[in-house]
C-alpha cells in the first residue's frame, strides 16, 4: 500500500510538473502588434465604377456578371431594373473600356460601345432589347 502511494505521488508530480512547465513562455520576446495598413495604398488598389448596360432579365444579369469577370475585376452585379452594373477592379490590372469590350462581344450595349449586329441577334428573344440608333 505505501509503494502505492509512492508511485501515485510521483505520477501526480510528473503530471502537474509537467503541464507547469508547458505553461510557462516568455511573452515579452513575442511581436504582438498588429501590421499597419497605409489605407490610401489599399484605397488605390481598387475602383469602383458604374456603369450602364442594356439589357431585360435575369438571363441578361448572368450573361452581363459573367462577361465583365475579367481577370482583375472583384466584383460585377448588374441590376436589372436600372440597367446599371457596378464594378470593383484593380486598375493595374484591367480597365473600364475592356470590361465593356468584353460585355459588348457577348451581345450588350453600354454607354461607350455598342456590341456587334450579329452578336446581338444571336441574344434569345427575351434578351433583346430596343437598341440605341
Amino acid at each position: 500500500m505505501k509503494a502505492v502511494k509512492i508511485i501515485l505521488v510521483a505520477f501526480l508530480a510528473i503530471a502537474l510538473g509537467s503541464s507547469s512547465y508547458a505553461q510557462m513562455h516568455d511573452h515579452s520576446k513575442m511581436n504582438m502588434s498588429t501590421p499597419k495598413v497605409d489605407s490610401k495604398m489599399e484605397m488605390a488598389e481598387s475602383k469602383v465604377e458604374t456603369i450602364k448596360v442594356w439589357g431585360n432579365c435575369e438571363t441578361c444579369k448572368t450573361r452581363i456578371e459573367k462577361a465583365a469577370k475579367v481577370n482583375g475585376v472583384s466584383k460585377a452585379t448588374w441590376d436589372v431594373k436600372t440597367k446599371m452594373l457596378s464594378l470593383v477592379y484593380d486598375p493595374s490590372k484591367t480597365n473600364s473600356d475592356d470590361i465593356q469590350k468584353k460585355i459588348t462581344a457577348v451581345g450588350h450595349d453600354t454607354d461607350k460601345f455598342r456590341a456587334e449586329d450579329k452578336v446581338y441577334a444571336k441574344l434569345p428573344g427575351c434578351c433583346q432589347y430596343d437598341r440605341k440608333k
